[in-house]
């Protein structure tokens, strides 16, 4: 294991990462530090490993474009983990946590399913479930919580739909997402809830052996395990990180995308005179909110990256929300201008392991938030501000609840 204090030059302390969001769709204050001591600077994990914080735009897309030097093997000794749960995330192997060539391909594997040619025709069968949610909101109302009433069953429709999962078994694989994706979580929590999903998955997968269907773990099953292609606990792992990623970061950004609007009301109103900016709103919305805000990272090679000396063995953590406030990349980067046109963020990634999923997470966004613009015209919070839960650091950002009325 590398030295923890390797990545720290001086005797002063480095600030923590992670640290707890103040305000949801804003990054935490104590992130300032980073930006003060330069695009990469030393941070301390929970467990006292230092580790190299990335927080300049460039030098992220540096390290995230740089898959030789910067690996993403979890499995790896070297690999930070940047919380408790992230220790049970090394035994669950698939592309997100491999390097070239294991990870090409099993990513090529998936990437005809999620083009957007692909997310284009799914676009239809969305706005339908979108109209029904709301339809429900509207009879259920006048107050209704976004959460579980909309932001959370529109991405989890969509991939059971696209995975061949029953959404009748949503409720248990909510659930246990939740567990895994918790900053708070511990590692025997997160242990357990890959597990049960794990367990659940291998289930699925064994019913549909016998009984196909028409889903992509149908095909996979038949153009990938039946061959040999995949075993069958690759498989497992491959359908655990789509079930789990193909809902809980939309859902939340869904949640925190409407809040966002709310809370800049000048923004809503440009964009309700100009509905035709919903493309470039969605991009500003995923730069400013950084949902999933926090990438690890480890050198496997001394390196120089934003005037540091990295070593071989250092960790890294490219830290989302800083890097898409940096000024360079993003003048006036802690304004939100629904028409700014940030098609450069890194909320998606960069590189070889850019989110795979992320045509389909957009149409979710445009959908869900125009329809709603659309049909609720006095859509606002129904509570302060300040009773919103903040989901914990270390985790999927965005709110628990969001209460509601029109």
């Amino acid at each position: 294991m590398t030295d923890t204090t390797r990545a720290a030059s001086d005797d002063r302390r480095p600030p923590a990462y992670p640290q707890a969001r103040g305000c949801p769709f804003q990054p935490p204050s104590g992130y300032d530090r980073y930006r003060e001591e330069g695009p990469v600077s030393a941070v301390e994990l929970y467990d006292g490993r230092r580790v190299w914080a990335v927080s300049g735009h460039a030098e992220a897309r540096q390290v995230l474009l740089d898959a030789a030097t910067f690996s993403s093997d979890r499995v790896h000794r070297d690999y930070p983990a940047t919380a408790p749960r992230f220790e049970s995330a090394r035994k669950v192997k698939n592309f997100i946590g491999m390097d070239p060539p294991e990870h090409t391909v099993q990513r090529r594997m998936l990437l005809s399913t999620f083009t957007v040619k692909k997310v284009q025709a799914l676009r239809p069968g969305i706005q339908r479930l979108v109209d029904e949610l709301v339809d429900a909101i509207e009879a259920k109302g006048p107050v209704a919580d976004l959460v579980p009433d909309f932001a959370l069953p529109v991405p989890s429709i969509v991939i059971c739909e696209l995975l061949g999962v029953p959404y009748a078994d949503h409720t248990f694989f909510e659930q246990q997402s939740r567990r895994v994706v918790t900053g708070s979580t511990t590692l025997e929590d997160s242990a357990d809830a890959f597990a049960q999903l794990s367990s659940y998955l291998d289930e699925l997968i064994r019913r549909k052996e016998r009984e196909p269907g028409d889903g992509l773990l149908d095909t996979l099953i038949a153009e990938q395990l039946a061959v040999g292609a995949l075993s069958r606990r690759e498989l497992v792992d491959i359908a655990l990180l789509l079930l789990v990623a193909g809902h809980e970061t939309t859902a939340s950004a869904i949640a925190l995308g409407v809040l966002t609007l709310l809370k800049h009301p000048d923004q809503l109103a440009a964009l309700r005179d100009n509905p035709d900016l919903l493309p470039t709103a969605v991009e500003e919305l995923l730069r400013y909110m950084a949902i999933a805000d926090g990438v690890a990272r480890f050198a496997t090679t001394d390196t120089e990256l934003g005037g540091q000396r990295i070593k071989a063995g250092d960790g890294v953590v490219v830290v989302i929300s800083t890097a898409n406030r940096d000024e360079a990349a993003f003048p006036a980067a802690g304004s939100f201008d629904v028409a700014r046109g940030a098609r450069h963020h890194i909320s998606f990634g960069h590189g070889v392991h850019q989110c795979i999923g992320q045509n389909l997470a957009r149409a979710e966004l445009e959908i869900a938030l125009s329809t709603l613009l659309r049909r609720l015209p006095g859509l606002r919070l129904a509570v302060p501000e300040t009773e919103l839960p903040v989901k914990e650091a270390g985790g999927v950002q965005g709110v628990w609840k969001l209460p509601v009325t029109w």
